[in-house]
């Protein structure tokens, strides 16, 4: 009447029906979920925070960027009211009056593409401590004839204050041994070592060229640039969004494996174990 073989009646359920999935309720698969569960949100969590860095850094250097353009056009105010050097103060005009001292070279340095050595001069200020002054840039290799001598006599800069160099930052030399007379970095670290006298912990490079040479253009404060600590935030943004696709993909692998498994012991198509020793009682 039904219509139902009474064959069907007992022939074994499908194996998805006779509890394929039951494995997901051991103590293992928990271990795995929970693990996968905890592990996507946190990644997700990290990559967002490195691709924040990212365009934190990115914002930093076009705000610094637009301060240092935008200062050109800002009236010069004295040193002192400057200092110390920050984020919010570099690449502002300033001016000092007081009357130039030693003078370095400053080698390897590029403008336009084409490498030069800076020209760069002590200024002794009547408080007694000497500011770098980059009064310009020459083409070819560091040499203290072609720098042109300072002006004698009291004088007044204006130019774009600077931060102290670090060496081997923004494309600043750490070399060593250099000849007597030049300076890899702009620091006050560096140029203590070279004068008699304190130097600030700041420079200044002229608005306009002394002498015939190239003003050297002031540049964005330290950490608000494009640099390699950018991109590094840049990577690790892939690598952790990378790792929640991987964390998926072995999840989903490891379940697949595991189904198959069950499936195929549930068909008997997995061999039994022979019992430990059974090749020795044979012999």
């Amino acid at each position: 009447m039904s219509g139902i073989d009474p064959a069907d009646r007992t022939r074994p359920a499908a194996p998805y029906r006779k509890g394929v999935y039951r494995f997901l309720l051991t103590p293992r698969w928990w271990g795995i979920n929970v693990f996968v569960l905890l592990s996507i949100p946190f990644c997700i969590f990290m990559g967002s925070w490195q691709l924040g860095r990212f365009e934190d850094r990115v914002q930093d250097h076009r705000t610094a960027t637009e301060q240092v353009s935008e200062a050109r056009h800002e009236a010069p105010r004295p040193l002192g009211e400057m200092l110390p050097v920050t984020k919010a103060t570099s690449g502002k005009q300033v001016t000092a009056t007081g009357r130039y001292g030693k003078q370095l070279l400053v080698p390897g340095r590029e403008l336009d593409g084409k490498q030069g050595f800076y020209v760069l001069t002590l200024l002794r200020t009547d408080s007694g401590e000497a500011l770098p002054v980059v009064r310009g840039w020459l083409p070819g290799a560091a040499d203290a004839a072609k720098a042109p001598a300072p002006p004698a006599g009291e004088v007044t800069v204006t130019g774009a204050l600077q931060a102290s160099e670090t060496p081997g930052d923004n494309g600043v030399s750490a070399q060593g041994g250099l000849p007597a007379g030049q300076t890899a970095a702009i620091s006050a670290a560096s140029l203590v070592n070279l004068v008699p006298y304190d130097v600030y912990d700041a420079w200044v490079t002229l608005a306009k060229g002394d002498s015939g040479m190239k003003a050297v253009p002031a540049s964005a404060p330290p950490d608000t640039g494009l640099d390699l600590k950018a991109f590094q935030n840049l990577g690790y943004t892939a690598e952790w969004f990378a790792f929640v696709g991987f964390v998926i993909f072995m999840w989903f692998r490891l379940l697949r494996r595991e189904i198959e498994f069950a499936r195929d012991a549930e068909l008997g198509l997995v061999p039994e174990e022979e019992p430990v020793g059974a090749d020795v009682g044979a012999k």
